[in-house]
């Protein structure tokens, strides 16, 4: 267990943005048409967001960053921290954070770089801004959390490509003194890195003549070793073994109750995973456990504040709430957090 505290940081805010392309999972062709009643019924997602050629991850993240700067009248001057959270930054190299701190108007001295983690991503992106900002030198911050997700699974592989929606997010944090504590467990198993991999691309294997052949793997899925490729088994029995452990060690060590917690918002995995992980850790109050999944799909590090932003803006934005937040998957890398916001701006879901 990586039990962890974070002090004098307070959230301010959130963002979130999607594509205003929607893709319903009924037109997956495919499939056939039970296939597809099947798959919505299982995993909740009936519909997607995909962006098009022309729009990047960085282009998800900077429209909700640029409006909760003006919302929350910021000075671009006191801003300190750019952190981007992301698996298809917009290039090999450089990095988005930096790309953003210049399109954003930051100033020079801002801290900008990208953290590579996929499902997790938000808590773990939560965790090392609070951390940076927790001594009081760093002032204000911005998480930038997002994927296009969709740019990597192929048409023909049943078992990703209607999974996945694109998304980006962003948080502003402030240093605070005397703010309530942010408690973190974070975990990692890289001995299950090829549950969720893309093969290729990457300096390990790079690109070669077969990087993109699709190949048949089993009746359904055809994909080329630059796409996206899950292990659902292996996946379903990560996060039942290791998801529930990591909820109930972070409320022990922090000496919290569930039952004070006013929402657990999980990474939006798909249905069938999370209610697996819910009925585990005993929350038997299912209005506690927001989704959005059906209208949005995994959104992988973008799913916990899309999440926020389009079922709880009402009770984040008007009431003290207490929430878990908890991000699982690719990696393997997990964590959840215990973290109190207290009336913070909420915008209205963004769509570009």
């Amino acid at each position: 267990m990586s039990f962890v505290t974070v002090n004098n940081v307070s959230v301010k805010g959130i963002g979130a943005c999607v594509p205003t392309q929607v893709y319903n999972n009924l037109s997956y062709q495919h499939v056939t048409e039970p296939e597809r009643e099947l798959f919505i019924k299982t995993t909740g997602i009936k519909e997607r967001r995909v962006a098009d050629a022309q729009t990047s991850t960085s282009d998800m993240c900077f429209e909700p960053a640029k409006q909760l700067i003006d919302k929350l009248q910021w000075d671009k001057s006191e801003i300190d921290v750019v952190i981007m959270v992301t698996q298809s930054p917009d290039y090999f190299i450089p990095g988005s954070a930096v790309i953003l701190q210049d399109r954003l108007g930051l100033k020079k001295s801002c801290l900008a770089f990208d953290i590579n983690l996929g499902c997790s991503g938000y808590v773990y992106g939560l965790y090392v801004l609070s951390n940076l900002l927790s001594s009081g030198q760093l002032k204000k911050g911005l998480l930038l959390v997002g994927d296009k997700s969709t740019v990597s699974t192929s048409y023909t592989d049943k078992s990703a490509y209607p999974l996945f929606g694109d998304a980006g997010s962003a948080t502003a944090l402030e240093f605070e003194e005397k703010a309530n504590t942010m408690y973190f467990n974070l975990s990692s198993d890289g001995s299950g890195k090829d549950a969720i991999i893309i093969e290729h691309g990457g300096s390990r294997h790079g690109i070669q003549d077969d990087t993109f052949d699709l190949v048949d793997i089993e009746p359904g899925v055809q994909r080329a070793k630059r796409h996206l490729k899950l292990d659902g088994i292996d996946i379903f029995n990560f996060a039942l073994r290791e998801v529930p452990a990591n909820v109930n060690e972070l409320y022990n060590a922090s000496q919290k109750n569930m039952s004070d917690t006013n929402y657990f918002v999980f990474h939006q995995a798909n249905k069938l995973i999370n209610e697996s992980v819910r009925k585990k850790l005993k929350i038997t109050d299912t209005t506690k456990v927001p989704y959005s999944i059906n209208q949005f799909g995994n959104t992988s590090s973008a799913s916990i504040p899309l999440t926020m932003i389009t079922e709880l803006t009402e009770q984040l934005s008007n009431h003290r709430q207490t929430l878990c937040l908890c991000g699982f998957g690719v990696g393997y890398s997990w964590g959840s957090a215990i973290i109190d916001f207290d009336k913070i701006v909420c915008l209205p879901l963004i769509e570009i």
